[in-house]
């Protein structure tokens, strides 16, 4: 059975994501929708790119996710389906796939057969009327090269990237501030394994965090501690209190990382 995700930052409270549901599956009435979230912060389209890549990559091959985070609506930017990992990516051009994209074997195609869409497409709402569209079609069997044709610069913002400044220091930034108020950086265990047995010293917002725990348990009320999250990245956290609110940050906010 056809498995296709809706990713976006409509909300419920609106008609949005009820009406891209509705599209899917009166083209392919056998699909199976899953929310993975609507609550992403508006037009953040970074923050949303991590989001979604994190919880796309934990389904099986063949699954079809629309991501729609598109302040850009009704431009002339494009929409693209994305072949990657066995799976099938439907959104905007603006970077929401830009972890996919840097994927070895990733094909993404400009959506340009508008005989695909809903009539009329709407300006503002090509989330049903051409997202949701797609994605019923694709659902329905339709293959990816009936969309249009392969396009090698779909745009890919810089995210995760850390600069080193010195033998000992590195720069980065807050990728993410999930709703209990912990910062997910940039620092990765990937890239920053060493963070889990060696002294370093996190700068973020005008505090210094030196602490380091395996769980939030083990952190005392109070105090940030640094833990390496579910995601394999650095988490600064602030045990039941939100370390966001304690610093005064949000997502894209640098962080400095010194190690010793």
């Amino acid at each position: 059975m056809p498995l296709v995700t809706l990713t976006t930052d409509f909300g419920n409270a609106d008609y949005f994501v009820g009406a891209m549901k509705g599209v899917i599956l009166s083209i392919c009435p056998k699909a199976t929708v899953v929310d993975l979230t609507h609550e992403l912060p508006a037009y953040e389209v970074g923050e949303a790119a991590f989001v979604f890549e994190q919880a796309r990559r934990w389904f099986g091959k063949k699954t079809i996710h629309v991501a729609v985070v598109d302040p850009g609506v009704g431009s002339s930017r494009r929409p693209l389906v994305v072949e990657v990992d066995g799976q099938y990516l439907i959104g905007p051009d603006n970077g929401i796939f830009s972890t996919a994209l840097g994927k070895p074997g990733a094909k993404a195609r400009a959506i340009t057969n508008e005989k695909l869409f809903l009539k009329p497409v709407s300006a503002t709402f090509h989330g049903r009327d051409v997202f949701a569209a797609c994605a019923g079609h694709l659902a329905a069997g339709l293959v990816p090269a009936k969309f249009g044709k392969l396009v090698k610069d779909g745009l890919r913002l810089n995210l995760g990237t850390n600069q080193r400044i010195s033998k000992r220091q590195w720069s980065g930034s807050i990728l993410r501030v999930d709703r209990f108020g912990n910062l997910v950086t940039s620092l990765s265990l990937a890239e920053f394994g060493w963070l889990a047995d060696r002294p370093f010293e996190l700068v973020v917002g005008f505090e210094k965090v030196a602490k380091r725990a395996t769980h939030y348990a083990e952190c005392e009320y109070g105090d940030l501690y640094a833990v390496m999250g579910s995601a394999g990245y650095l988490e600064i956290v602030l045990r039941e209190g939100s370390a966001a609110k304690r610093l005064g940050v949000a997502s894209g906010a640098p962080v400095d990382v010194t190690g010793w």
